[in-house]
């Protein structure tokens, strides 16, 4: 008969959170195990940024997360704080530089923050099994006790923290909203955020043929999202930063608005080049402001291209609004496959905002990309696990 390994806590998923959680709890002298069926720690760390790890933001807030239950974020982002995360890198002495919109990459790039968290966990007297699937999970007054392909193991407290389902490639799941229904916790699907935008083949081959490769500032509005960034066209739709933040806001079938030229008074603008300029050509004065081959195509596709003389008051009108409020009606979205995060997971009315625990399963914890909790691009997801894995350390 297969012997049974003991601990206080057991926390499934090496991830930004488990290893925060993990190293919390070790600290109070719980005795911790770590569980993953990957063969390295960390995978999602390293390959964020393109390896250089946007590891947090200096404008995080309640209102750069996306969750149904939008008070809920707010405790934990209050606790650990992206300032807490910064002492923790001094200690190590890791450097940090800000890119732009409060975005904190580390100048030692992606492994040195999954060593400074494993460090952090050792120090802990951590247990870590990697290449482990779990086969079951089953819970009674004792605790939980988790049959996996490496073992039998028993615990007191059991933390998940396997985020969601987005980049597949790197062994993402939905593991964590099955063990939440086996436990009868309320979800919300997961589904792609932050994710590139497909267009129709129609789309591509008329309005935004030649445009792949092309990347402009603009800013981008759908629902309640509205975002300055930078735009850049593909071969089969739309990415860049502004696509990729308002995703998490598209349903399908809905229209994004795009300002082609943000903070500029268009029609004003375009008034006063007539005046001084009546002979020269709309697809030559938008391609001082915008990529030239972006200008050419708008003048062959959305409105007529003539020297700016020959337009009425009427005509600059609405080539002032095109520009600034075009609608794109996306066909749909990559997926999954490329989506930086999930929208969705463990309905947050089911879990404690203070320390993550499971309302109605004693002992049952739920953290970071698991929870229905969704940051903005830059930073911000990973301060979520941050505070999320720190804030259920404390009373695993």
């Amino acid at each position: 008969m297969q012997t049974t390994d003991t601990y206080d806590v057991i926390i499934l998923g090496a991830g930004a959170a488990g290893l925060m959680c993990a190293a919390q709890a070790g600290k109070r002298g719980r005795r911790v195990l770590l569980l993953d069926k990957a063969e390295k720690i960390g995978k999602k760390i390293l390959i964020s940024g393109g390896g250089r790890c946007n590891f947090t933001n200096l404008n995080v807030n309640p209102a750069a997360y996306l969750s149904q239950n939008p008070h809920f974020c707010k405790s934990a982002l209050s606790r650990y704080t992206a300032q807490d995360f910064l002492s923790l890198m001094r200690q190590y002495r890791l450097t940090w530089h800000e890119k732009t919109l409060g975005q904190l990459f580390c100048d030692q790039k992606a492994p040195a923050i999954v060593e400074m968290l494993w460090a952090e966990c050792h120090a802990a007297d951590v247990a870590l099994r990697l290449d482990t699937e779990i086969e079951r999970v089953t819970h009674d007054a004792a605790g939980f006790d988790l049959i996996t392909t490496q073992g039998h193991y028993h615990c007191e407290s059991l933390v998940i923290a396997t985020g969601g389902p987005s980049i597949p490639r790197m062994g993402s799941t939905d593991f964590g909203l099955r063990i939440a229904k086996q436990f009868g916790l309320k979800n919300i699907p997961f589904s792609p955020a932050l994710v590139p935008f497909t267009l129709t083949q129609e789309m591509l081959d008329g309005l935004f043929a030649g445009l792949a490769g092309i990347s402009t500032e603009i800013t981008a509005e759908c629902a309640a999202g509205a975002f300055r960034e930078n735009l850049l066209f593909t071969h089969r739709g739309l990415s860049g930063p502004a696509m990729l933040q308002i995703s998490s806001y598209w349903q399908k079938g809905a229209a994004v608005r795009i300002n082609l030229l943000p903070g500029k008074p268009v029609f004003t603008w375009l008034q006063t080049l007539q005046k001084q300029r009546p002979k020269a050509e709309l697809k030559t004065v938008l391609a001082e402001v915008l990529p030239t081959r972006l200008a050419h195509r708008l003048c062959e596709t959305l409105f007529p291209n003539r020297p700016l003389g020959q337009y009425g008051e009427k005509a600059l009108q609405a080539i002032a609004q095109q520009l600034q409020a075009w609608e794109v009606t996306p066909a749909g979205t990559e997926g999954m496959r490329t989506a930086e995060v999930s929208l969705g997971g463990v309905d947050t009315h089911e879990l404690s905002s203070k320390t993550m625990e499971a309302r109605q399963v004693a002992g049952l914890y739920f953290i970071g990309e698991t929870v229905d909790v969704t940051g903005w691009l830059g930073g911000y997801n990973f301060q979520w696990a941050w505070s999320s894995g720190w804030c259920a350390g404390q009373t695993v």
